[in-house]
């Protein structure tokens, strides 16, 4: 039986939303305990987050400021890329917003392709990416970043597991650097914490072994920052051979995110750190 959604702005995504329940008036958009005692001051349209780096004396933020603005990088260039400002999708009247007190299992009434990351400033899209109406694209476009070993298990999880759509936005940047999001709607948190597909264990294409970044660690410990308990970073295991594979895993309620970024070398951390903080952000 098709689900119908009130709350979808049009144009409707290719799988429609649950209904919410019905309120006599929008509620003021809310956020956790913890989010606002982190985030308080900042504005959607202008997000900066500053995230020192233990030991490198660098710190980056979320959307590229003037250097001056921003501790510690009024020297050379940190390697930061220009994101668009964010903005938080407009919900219809009634739709609560994720982690609100009326939707604390972070259920996302917004059109899904309306909470990817934009591609930044100086990137050319990804042709390669397979993709139907609003940023959608298949499960089987998805597993293509898997071995091929594990994709019938994983598609056959996604039937199991409550998958309900993927959508995603792929591009590349000048010095060659190759970043894909996808994001996946699963009908409630709890299929979402059953999803396996990204983590330590994960079995990206012709990766040998991932292990966790230990740039990401230091400093997310040295902010004990709860409000980062919900991402995990990691990055290919030395020998990596011509490229480096990086992924980012995000989990926000119903959604799961899964960032992957590859470059010849080695994948500059900054850059990688900065889009996957930008994505959580996005999903909260």
């Amino acid at each position: 039986m098709t689900e119908q959604n009130p709350f979808a702005p049009a144009p409707a995504v290719p799988e429609q939303h649950p209904a919410a329940p019905a309120a006599p008036a929008a509620p003021a958009p809310s956020v956790s305990k913890g989010r606002r005692a982190l985030f308080a001051g900042l504005r959607w349209t202008a997000a900066v987050l500053v995230f020192a780096a233990v030991g490198s004396g660098v710190a980056y933020g979320l959307v590229r400021s003037e250097r001056t603005d921003l501790p510690g990088l009024g020297t050379e260039d940190d390697g930061r890329w220009v994101y668009p400002a964010l903005t938080k999708p407009t919900l219809a009247p009634g739709a609560p917003q994720p982690f609100a007190p009326d939707n604390k299992d972070g259920i996302h009434y917004a059109a899904l392709y309306q909470l990817l990351l934009p591609a930044p400033a100086g990137s050319t899209p990804d042709p390669g990416l397979k993709q139907e109406k609003d940023q959608a694209v298949s499960a089987d476009t998805f597993l293509e970043e898997y071995e091929p070993t594990v994709r019938p298990k994983m598609k056959q999880a996604f039937t199991d597991d409550g998958l309900r759509q993927i959508v995603a936005r792929a591009w590349t940047m000048p010095d060659g650097t190759r970043t894909r999001i996808y994001l996946l709607r699963f009908h409630s948190s709890g299929f979402v914490d059953a999803f396996e597909g990204c983590g330590i264990n994960m079995n990206i294409n012709g990766v040998n072994r991932i292990e966790g970044d230990s740039t990401w660690s230091k400093a997310r410990n040295a902010q004990s920052s709860p409000d980062l308990r919900d991402v995990s970073l990691f990055t290919e295991a030395e020998p990596a051979g011509d490229e480096q594979v990086a992924a980012g895993c995000v989990r926000g309620g119903d959604l799961q995110a899964v960032v992957l970024q590859t470059r010849k070398g080695h994948v500059a951390s900054v850059p990688f750190h900065q889009t996957v903080i930008l994505q959580d952000q996005l999903l909260h």
